[in-house]
């Protein structure tokens, strides 16, 4: 099953059809349509946020979809799938593929990463998991720890990689040939140029999000050209 979810989505393009409430295109029924245009333009997977969100994609796209749940605590900072409860969520609805936050930063409750993953993987032995990494040494103790694929979605994201200039093939390229584990590219691809230079170190797959599904920064991204 592993295996033939990874074939899948082996040399491809994900796309991350996301809204949270405060963009204009906040709606389940809107990703799902999102999903379905990327699908019909040749993605192999989808990312999607939320439960609602992917139940609605999967009655429509039967491509693989790699689940997150976005939910922010008092006491942390990190918001993706950060506690138990956004995991068995989205074991729930039978998404392929779920990834979490796997920086260094403390979780919600004290928690640390080792203890929770460990936690995670003893309750579900047969899901697969992603490692949101922002940087080389995470992405080396999320293979330690087991996970399944390892990604750069937070590197530029977090305090310590915020200077970050995106994307950051170099370490793309470094995670692939340390890892030995399935790496998927993510964070600031931005062109068709750029995508085929991240498949070229070697990655599995390739995330591009903002650049396709959120008009309102590419709108920006235009308008700021036209001022410079």
């Amino acid at each position: 099953m592993e295996n033939n979810i990874l074939a899948k989505i082996k040399g491809g393009l994900i796309v991350s059809c996301q809204a949270l409430e405060n963009e204009p295109l906040y709606s389940s029924y809107i990703m799902q349509r999102m999903a379905v245009a990327a699908m019909k333009g040749g993605a192999v997977g989808i990312r999607a946020n939320s439960v609602s969100d992917i139940i609605e994609i999967k009655k429509e796209v039967p491509l693989p979809v790699i689940g997150i749940i976005k939910k922010v605590y008092p006491d942390s900072d990190v918001y993706i799938t950060p506690t138990m409860k956004e995991v068995d969520e989205l074991i729930q609805t039978g998404v392929e593929i779920i990834a979490l936050d796997s920086t260094n930063r403390i979780r919600p409750g004290n928690v640390e990463l080792e203890p929770f993953f460990r936690e995670v993987r003893k309750k579900y032995p047969d899901q697969l998991f992603m490692a949101d990494c922002s940087t080389y040494e995470e992405g080396m103790k999320a293979t330690e720890l087991g996970f399944d694929i390892v990604a750069t979605t937070m590197h530029g994201y977090t305090p310590y990689t915020a200077q970050a200039v995106l994307p950051n093939f170099d370490l793309m390229r470094r995670l692939v040939e340390d890892t030995g584990k399935p790496v998927i590219a993510e964070g600031g691809i931005w062109s068709p140029d750029q995508l085929k230079e991240a498949l070229k170190t070697g990655v599995l797959a390739a995330v591009v999000g903002t650049a396709i599904t959120r008009p309102m920064d590419i709108t920006k991204r235009y308008v700021a050209a036209i001022h410079k």
